[in-house]
């Protein structure tokens, strides 16, 4: 998964800073359990929380896990508001008018009537991205249609399926095959027999390929993927409709336990989980769904493989290296770059700042990790593990610093290694780009301001808390002692207008007497 270049800026300050972007919106991860979040049409929504530095925190709202626009889905709700039947009913009609139009157990069928089918009758509508029996074309016949559809393109579903280029949703840039083959080779060399890939629906083709065209390959592979359309290219053992934002499946406890049992198999032994999130999704929510996967894993294993780590390869921008670190300190950032079919920018070869920004996190050992040296990456004998070219290592900081594919300097005033456009500012005392604004966002607490936490961690939460609490019921008693007056004023002005209509009927009653 990628995003455009203009969002490059965005998300690398969302990614350093430690904050959803300089909104000041965060996600709430410790909700109360025994309160369930409402569904939207992408499964439980996250809550959230609005909150401004040196401010106190407005209400919490729950909004949609998986769509950072509200175009996408607008699923709204503040965390205290009551809900009339009739609106949940209405929610929940909506919820279902959203869901694929076909069940998992009818696309498993209609797949297996296609694969029957004469080469002749194998169609599929463009429009409406569906695979067509004979009894279907009657609907389709003014849609543009592609015949004659192979097995093996029934095998690259990705190959016929237009991307879903929402870069805050789905964000469906597709590897290249030059990154697939060089994971597909590594996963092998390192002695994996199962991939659980999540969001990477052009590994898992590949795979699956090398896996039933007999090229010594034992690797099997499911998709967990958000994108429904891959439902009708694989049985229910190879594809589970998932969003990896809530650790939701759409299909319930039947798509679970298969992935549990994916997980599960030979005790856990021989699996790797491939992560590529949309670069838009958050770190927090992510992070808590592998946790979940990684806890599903470990139910497999006896209590003596306890202290034992799911091996994991999450895909994701260089400058997200901080937030990812927090939330899984065995992880570490190699210096392969990951390039896609179908994005302008993330090309290999490309040099400078137009080098793609996207790594691997892992928390296998990056010794054991092998980069292709016919591209340029070499071994580095200090740092016991493989670089880039241009990154040298730094004997002052005592190992290859740089992380975007550049030869970054060291500053000796900030005591390590940055980007070679940056310089030293005297009145930030650190270094940024030359035409940065010193008074721009600060990273940060939001209640206290110190650097060295966030909100969620600040040792004046529970004060701050307080503080919100007693505003919120300060300014929840004026609003009701205005709705009040409104109120009364009204029912004093109808009792006026009453009053002044009787004397005017008693008058004209009078008259025509």
């Amino acid at each position: 998964m990628a995003t455009s270049r203009d969002q490059l800026g965005t998300l690398e300050a969302e990614g350093s800073s430690g904050h959803r972007g300089y909104s000041g919106v965060e996600v709430v991860l410790s909700s109360d359990p025994a309160t369930p979040a409402p569904l939207c049409p992408h499964g439980p929504t996250l809550l959230f929380a609005k909150v401004n530095q040196g401010k106190e925190e407005t209400r919490r709202f729950y909004a949609c896990s998986a769509c950072r626009d509200r175009k996408d889905c607008n699923f709204f709700q503040w965390e205290d508001e009551k809900l009339s039947g009739a609106r949940l009913a209405a929610r929940e009609a909506h919820n279902r008018s959203c869901q694929p139009p076909l069940s998992r157990a009818q696309c498993v069928e209609r797949y297996l009537k296609f694969i029957e089918l004469p080469l002749s009758q194998r169609k599929f509508c463009q429009s409406c991205q569906q695979l067509l029996l004979p009894d279907d074309e009657e609907k389709h016949h003014e849609h543009p249609v592609v015949g004659d559809v192979s097995i093996t393109q029934l095998k690259r579903p990705s190959k016929l399926l237009y991307p879903l280029e929402n870069k805050k949703t789905n964000a469906q840039y597709l590897f290249a095959d030059r990154s697939c083959l060089f994971l597909v080779d590594l996963l092998s060399n390192l002695g994996f027999r199962r991939v659980l890939c999540v969001g990477t629906p052009r590994l898992h083709e590949l795979i699956r390929l090398k896996e039933s065209g007999g090229k010594k390959s034992n690797i099997r592979s499911l998709l967990l993927d958000i994108d429904f359309r891959y439902s009708q290219f694989y049985m229910e053992d190879s594809f589970c409709h998932y969003n990896m934002f809530n650790h939701h499946f759409f299909d319930g406890k039947a798509a679970l336990e298969v992935c549990r049992t994916f997980l599960q198999e030979d005790k856990g032994e021989g699996v790797v989980m491939v992560a590529d999130p949309p670069f838009g999704g958050l770190v927090e929510p992510l992070a808590v769904t592998f946790k979940k996967l990684i806890a599903m894993w470990k139910e497999g294993h006896s209590q003596d493989n306890s202290q034992k780590e799911l091996p994991i390869f999450w895909i994701f921008p260089y400058f997200f290296e901080s937030r990812i670190c927090q939330f899984f300190p065995s992880f570490c950032m190699l210096d392969y770059q990951v390039d896609y079919d179908n994005h302008a920018l993330y090309k290999h070869g490309k040099t400078g700042r137009k080098q793609s920004p996207v790594r691997i996190f892992t928390n296998i050992p990056p010794n054991k990790i092998i980069l292709p040296i016919e591209e340029g990456y070499r071994f580095c004998p200090l740092c016991q593990r493989y670089v880039s070219l241009e990154n040298q290592h730094c004997e002052h900081c005592n190992s290859c610093t740089s992380k975007d594919g550049r030869k970054w300097n060291h500053c000796f005033l900030c005591k390590k290694c940055v980007k070679p456009s940056w310089i030293h500012c005297s009145i930030c005392n650190h270094c940024a780009l030359p035409d940065h604004s010193c008074e721009g966002p600060k990273d940060g607490c939001f209640i206290c301001g110190e650097l060295d936490h966030k909100r969620s961690t600040c040792p004046n939460i529970s004060t701050s808390k307080k503080v919100n609490k007693a505003v919120r019921k300060q300014k929840q008693r004026k609003s009701n002692k205005m709705k009040m007056e409104t109120t009364k004023g009204q029912s004093m002005n109808h009792t006026s207008v009453t009053r002044k209509k009787k004397r005017r009927e008693r008058t004209h009653q009078y008259l025509c007497s």
